[in-house]
């Protein structure tokens, strides 16, 4: 069976539109697309940084009232210890969107699943599953092909005259295909793939926007393990079907996959983004990589200063409790602002600037923590010790082509990036 044709995705998004739109769930959109500023303002910047409402509520009220409607009680919590706290909880909290979405409206099948939406003992028994497909040393297959994608994109912007779109041409198709490469998904799709994961993080067009890009992406994905299931790729989902077949459906499969997807596209394409326009506008701390040093500290400290995941998972309370002495109804949802917490200075001083020899004993939260911790924490990283010295070598002079403050930022959406980032290369280097 041949995978999807572009006229068949067109028409499965058609179809996805048409039915959620019949589901019932219109009240919901109409409901959350009245989301206001006062709602929304966690996912919004100044520039690269948090808006200071964040940094204000962390010193004063590191656990706040969220407005949000439909009579949901919401809370934003931005402090540090108080992040790590709800996130390492085993205890109290339930990360299933399913009881959740049946409040907001919701049918069967347009909540966004994955093991970032389940709880144990599901959860624990999927991502002993697919964890040994994301160890140091599964991944060190992946190296050589990730700085094969990353030269020949280097190479294909060497070709082109004039400004270069580094969102289009770099940050988006390293990894894209690495992510393509991992799952087994057909280059001829990767397009595709790229447009339904950067939309399910965007909330600019309203709350209902990502649920139709989620169920795009989710009906490819379907059709994909089902291509699968008669001839498994060598890709992840071939491999979880080989080793574990008999033990996964094909509605867990799916959301494995997209899970993967969810966490290893958009995010990286937007540090790869977010990171290089850091490196182009501070270039002493591109210095250092251009001379041959490791990229290893700076990597992290541009993780946890541009912290691209600017909320984790909703949390949802299971009995009353207590967060930072503040009183938790059972079913109030608990939001953690990663992108607060990491500038929170009980990591330490001047955490509002990079500083890549920065010494801390405690980890950044940049791919969250405890139970929904990033799996892909470690692909994400290779990608941008790879990416980011590569980029800097080759086009030593590269720089913004327009001013850095009229750049195409995402106004409100979950994971933050650029809607593009044009450059000129400069000289390229031998």
């Amino acid at each position: 069976m041949q995978t999807f044709s572009a006229v068949r995705l067109r028409l499965l998004g058609w179809a996805a539109r048409r039915f959620a739109g019949k589901a019932g769930s219109m009240s919901f959109a109409g409901t959350m697309s009245m989301l206001s500023d006062k709602s929304l303002f966690p996912l919004f910047r100044d520039g690269l940084d948090p808006v200071p409402e964040v940094g204000r509520l962390r010193a004063e009220e590191p656990v706040s009232r969220l407005p949000i409607p439909l009579g949901i009680r919401a809370w934003l919590v931005t402090g540090y210890e108080p992040v790590r706290a709800v996130l390492g909880a085993t205890d109290g909290y339930s990360n299933d969107f399913g009881q959740f979405a049946a409040r907001v409206g919701l049918t069967a099948g347009q909540e966004p699943g994955g093991l970032g939406m389940a709880d144990p003992p599901m959860h624990t028994r999927l991502r002993r599953m697919i964890m040994p497909e994301f160890t140091m040393h599964r991944l060190a297959r992946l190296q050589p092909r990730i700085e094969t994608i990353v030269n020949d994109r280097l190479d294909a912007m060497a070709r082109i005259d004039g400004p270069v779109d580094l969102l289009q041409e770099f940050a988006l198709p390293v990894p894209a295909l690495t992510i393509c490469e991992l799952l087994g998904v057909p280059y001829a799709d990767r397009d595709f793939v790229q447009q339904a994961s950067a939309a399910r993080f965007d909330l600019g067009g309203g709350a209902y926007a990502p649920l139709d890009a989620i169920n795009e992406s989710k009906a490819y994905l379907r059709g994909l393990v089902a291509d699968q299931r008669h001839k498994p790729g060598d890709g992840l989902i071939g491999s979880l079907i080989r080793a574990h077949g008999d033990e996964l459906d094909d509605q867990e499969l799916t959301g494995l996959a997209d899970g993967v997807l969810t966490g290893g596209l958009e995010t990286s394409a937007s540090m790869l983004a977010l990171g290089s326009l850091v490196l182009m506008t501070q270039p002493e701390l591109a210095d250092p990589l251009r001379a041959g040093g490791p990229a290893d500290k700076l990597v992290e400290e541009l993780l946890r200063y541009l912290s691209v995941v600017q909320v984790a998972f909703p949390r949802f309370a299971v009995r009353d409790l207590e967060v930072a002495g503040v009183a938790i109804k059972a079913g109030d949802v608990i939001m953690c602002s990663l992108s607060g917490a990491d500038r929170d200075e009980v990591l330490g001083p001047g955490m509002d600037r990079i500083d890549a020899a920065r010494a801390t004993s405690r980890s950044h939260l940049a791919f969250g923590h405890g139970l929904h911790r990033c799996v892909g924490a470690e692909l994400a990283r290779m990608e941008l010790r790879i990416a980011y010295p590569a980029l800097v070598r080759r086009f030593p002079a590269m720089r913004p082509a327009i001013d850095p403050a009229q750049l195409p930022m995402r106004r409100a959406s979950i994971v933050f990036g650029l809607d593009g980032l044009p450059v000129t290369l400069g000289a390229s280097a031998a």
